[in-house]
């Protein structure tokens, strides 16, 4: 057995399945009429997008694209070919304007300009990782910029230029869920997350931003999977095909130089390994890697989990609350 046959999934059952829970969810439990979905021109909110369009018909869907002046335009463009193709209602929030009023780019301008002075008008940049499989690291993020001319540089981060950075950043996926409840509260839908598997375990989500929804529809099903799914639904190929990317800082950037730090389908394997005991020998077998680089992956993997669990929890009461705390748990 192959790695690939671990993650293997019947697509059009598990197609079947997931919309029978998003109709009872949606309609029965929340009493909603359809759902809003954040469209980044990207595979995991392409799926949940098609996924709700058969558990709720395509009239009941609203694919919100909320570009701002970071974005891709690729994103827009590849976001609005999907609302076609599946004819869901669509419509663009640019949310420029609130993140300039709410200062997020004089916040992230200052965290870069402390650790490099001479950037300004026309300079890009993101947030980078080393690769895992070089050597044990600490999860370090350095800052690469570039220059009008074109010329890069990349500089360490202190834990406090970092933690600005990131803040100041995390107000676009806050703004984007503000948008999306704000058209949930007036067309009475519910808010659809969009995180796989891997993103889900390992926290790769903003707490009251891109974390917060009323229902995530592929948060068991490695990206791998997803994109079994995207296939089988006839998602466009422009997406299927894309690279994930955060689409969150000025340069262009990977998910895997951002966070995960190794491309996603070994992400997918290793994961799956770790949620499965699987020996480290067999992971590193199947992926072509040492045994030592798998372990460093697996100890990568936990330490997120660990980082990251208060992204997971709720808002915690001193004592539970009844008869509320019984009905959520009805619910579940």
């Amino acid at each position: 057995m192959t790695s690939a046959d671990w993650l293997k999934i019947d697509p059009e059952q598990e197609i079947e399945k997931i919309t029978r829970v998003i109709h009872r969810t949606v309609r029965r439990t929340m009493r909603r009429r359809g759902a809003v979905v954040g469209v980044s021109g990207g595979i995991d909110s392409a799926v949940c997008a098609a996924l709700c369009a058969r558990a709720l018909g395509s009239e009941n869907v609203l694919a919100l694209l909320m570009p701002e002046r970071d974005s891709s335009a690729l994103s827009k463009r590849l976001g609005r070919e999907l609302a076609e193709k599946f004819s869901l209602q669509c419509l663009e929030e640019d949310i420029t304007p609130v993140l300039d009023g709410a200062g997020c780019y004089d916040r992230q301008l200052d965290a870069i300009t402390r650790l490099v002075p001479e950037y300004g008008v026309g300079w890009k940049n993101k947030i980078v990782l080393p690769s895992i499989l070089d050597g044990d690291r600490l999860n370090v993020s350095r800052l690469t910029v570039q220059s009008p001319s074109g010329e890069y540089r990349t500089e360490r981060l202190s834990v406090d230029q970092y933690c600005q950075l990131v803040a100041a950043t995390n107000f676009k996926q806050r703004i984007r869920t503000m948008m999306e409840y704000y058209h949930a509260d007036r067309l009475n839908y519910a808010v659809c997350g969009t995180p796989n598997r891997l993103e889900y375990d390992q926290g790769f989500f903003v707490k009251g931003g891109d974390g917060l929804a009323d229902f995530k529809p592929i948060a068991h099903l490695y990206k791998t999977q997803v994109y079994a799914l995207a296939r089988a639904l006839g998602v466009p190929d422009g997406i299927c095909s894309r690279t994930p990317t955060t689409d969150t800082y000025s340069l262009e950037q990977t998910q895997e130089e951002f966070y995960f730090a190794l491309p996603y389908d070994k992400m997918d394997v290793c994961l799956y390994s770790c949620n499965n005991n699987i020996p480290p020998q067999e992971t590193a077998d199947a992926l072509g890697l040492t045994v030592d680089q798998v372990l460093r992956v697996f100890r990568d993997i936990e330490s997120k989990r660990r980082a990251t669990l208060p992204l997971h929890l709720p808002a915690l009461t001193m004592e539970t609350v009844e008869p509320i705390a019984a009905m959520i748990s009805e619910c579940k």
